[in-house]
């Protein structure tokens, strides 16, 4: 499969995602799942394809996490749609997508054959495919913290929401929604780190190095893992947890990405996406 053929994969995919979208909005419930997952099936298709055609997993550079994470996305907003029927998630789900497909279409980096043995091994797979996964789910609850904080309204007292307030009671609904997707996301990025220790070992010796990914990585498991004790704390003030998902959020930004631009991991770092 060349990648050539992309773009006709991704617009049909997008297409459908939108039909799925609106049937949320709509609360045609079939019309959302079937469109959706007909969008994931093809899209998917694509990526299968690639692997074939590449004769190893399109995980080497940035653009081919990028080709994970345009898939991941509307595969967590099917799940969160499938769990709270929030009719919202399919229309960010897809943007997000969208956006990732067209950084992409307009720099879509080398996808070739080449792969340095370090990344041989049968753990990278599982490592990046599970990360791109948590990191899908964890932008959700970003972005769901986005908009409690500057859309959502508010009545607190003492740190906790008013329990007799209807408006309340949508926010602490929501609330919940954040701490499922931060669970859930957490784990994932747990398993992910730990299949990124058992590839260290195979292909360096050693299962960590604190290289400068490692670091930031331990750095972004720490600040979900602050949230979520912060959230089980009793007198916790919601509008702080949010910020501090919003803080863990620009670290894993800083963790994904963000790391290749640092001069401490320019040539020394393992980890770091390149060509």
């Amino acid at each position: 499969m060349s990648w050539d053929y992309f773009i006709y994969f991704a617009m049909f995919s997008i297409l459908c995602w939108i039909y799925g979208a609106y049937g949320a909005w709509k609360d045609k419930t079939k019309t959302a799942y079937l469109a959706t997952v007909t969008g994931l099936l093809v899209f998917l298709s694509f990526i299968v394809s690639m692997w074939i055609s590449l004769e190893r997993p399109p995980l080497r550079t940035m653009g081919e996490t990028r080709l994970w994470y345009s898939f991941f996305l509307p595969f967590a907003g099917i799940i969160v749609y499938s769990r709270w029927k929030y009719k919202w998630i399919l229309s960010f789900s897809t943007m997000l997508s969208v956006v990732f497909i067209c950084v992409n279409l307009f720099k879509p980096e080398i996808h070739n054959k080449t792969l340095m043995p370090a990344l041989q091994s049968p753990w990278f797979a599982p490592h990046v495919i599970v990360y791109m996964f948590a990191y899908a789910l964890l932008g959700a609850a970003a972005v769901m913290a986005v908009y409690l904080l500057f859309f959502g309204q508010w009545k607190i007292e003492n740190g906790k929401l008013v329990k007799h307030s209807a408006v309340n009671v949508q926010r602490s609904m929501e609330m919940d929604i954040c701490d499922n997707l931060v669970y859930v996301g957490l784990s994932f990025m747990t398993f992910g780190m730990l299949f990124g220790a058992l590839w260290a070992k195979e292909a360096w010796g050693h299962y960590w190095a604190w290289d400068p990914k490692e670091t930031w990585a331990a750095i972004t498991w720490f600040a979900y893992l602050a949230y979520i004790h912060y959230r089980l704390y009793p007198k916790s003030n919601p509008r702080v947890a949010l910020w501090m998902l919003l803080v863990a959020f620009v670290l894993l930004q800083m963790c994904w990405w963000g790391i290749n631009y640092l001069p401490s991991a320019q040539g020394t770092s393992v980890h770091t996406y390149t060509n």
